[in-house]
């Protein structure tokens, strides 16, 4: 295994970092990402019941896997809207490196999907859709792919947005798991993406051909598929669940065992930190656009207008003097 980065990736450690990577001789590149306290501090801040946790930590997996391929400081979002049981889940990823997020959920609805033991992620997503976003912000128009969800997981539907939006064939492997520890629970979200970006135009249109995503009336031999995807595929199948959120096991120590035969370099490694950009001033901005009966209207019990941001339940309170 080489590697093409001017500092280890060992520096980051195994928490909280991307890692970009390519299998030359597969025609294959990707990234893996290892997630610790900056999605224990998401999960925590809001105390999700498990089955919730195991879900939104797949989402944040995913979405910093896609996040951290923007090459300018703009945000990428995911978000589902369902009629599930989680009825919606919003991550951000504002690059290169913040992640925050929260999700919707009916307590109800839970209780008898554990109860019925239908508390799988697929099945608290449930049918809707997912739609991700990139924003640049600024006089840039913003971009946003849309995907059915109809009772598949995060991972399927990631896959359908490749082949749908993008035209590339990928396969994305995502886990979750907690650990219980004298000072309680803690979580651990990892995911990998792996996507077939052969030079040659031909073994391009091949791989979509196969994939579905052929024109109308294109002719291709029934079943072919370019062997270096399948075999790229078929070493990503054989990732557990528990090497990707392992502590123990550095991102390059399982690349090297998914890869080493074939060779594969790594690429300096981007860190990942949990970060919310609401802040004081950012709300009484917003505060200042609504109408003086509107604040009125949400002056509580207590004469202030409070004010909780949904992604870190930070609570703010403010005078509605101070906006006359």
């Amino acid at each position: 295994m080489s590697e093409s980065a001017s500092r280890p990736v060992s520096d980051f450690g195994s928490d909280d970092v991307v890692l970009p990577f390519v299998v030359e001789p597969l025609e294959s590149r990707g990234r893996l990402v290892r997630l610790g306290p900056s999605v224990d501090r998401i999960l925590a801040q809001h105390g999700y019941p498990a089955p919730v946790a195991r879900l939104v930590g797949e989402a944040a997996a995913l979405t910093v896997l896609l996040g951290s391929a923007l090459k300018f400081e703009g945000r990428f979002q995911v978000q589902t809207r369902t009629e599930g049981v989680v009825d919606m889940i919003v991550i951000d990823f504002d690059a290169p490196d913040r992640v925050r997020g929260f999700a919707r959920f009916n307590a109800e609805g839970l209780a008898q999907a554990i109860a019925t033991h239908e508390a799988a992620p697929a099945q608290l997503l449930g049918r809707g859709h997912l739609a991700l976003t990139i924003d640049q912000g600024g006089d840039f128009s913003r971009y946003q792919g849309v995907v059915p969800l109809d009772g598949q997981g995060l991972e399927q539907a990631a896959h359908q947005y490749f082949l749908q939006s993008e035209q590339i064939p990928t396969v994305v492997r995502l886990a979750v798991a907690e650990s219980v520890t004298g000072d309680g629970v803690s979580w651990r979200a990892g995911g990998l993406m792996m996507q077939f970006l052969p030079q040659s135009v031909d073994r391009m249109r091949q791989a979509d051909l196969h994939s579905g995503d052929a024109p109308d009336g294109a002719n291709i031999q029934q079943g072919v598929e370019d062997d270096a995807w399948v075999e790229a595929k078929s070493l990503v199948a054989t990732i557990e669940d528990h090497e990707l959120v392992d502590p123990t096991l550095s991102s390059e120590r399982l690349l090297y065992r998914l890869f080493h035969e074939r060779g594969v370099k790594v690429f300096e490694g981007q860190s990942v930190q949990h970060a919310c950009s609401c802040s004081t001033q950012r709300i009484e901005d917003m505060l200042r656009g609504f109408t003086v009966q509107e604040r009125k209207d949400m002056v509580g019990d207590n004469g202030r207008i409070g004010v909780t941001c949904e992604f870190c339940s930070t609570h703010r309170d403010f005078d509605p003097k101070d906006f006359d």
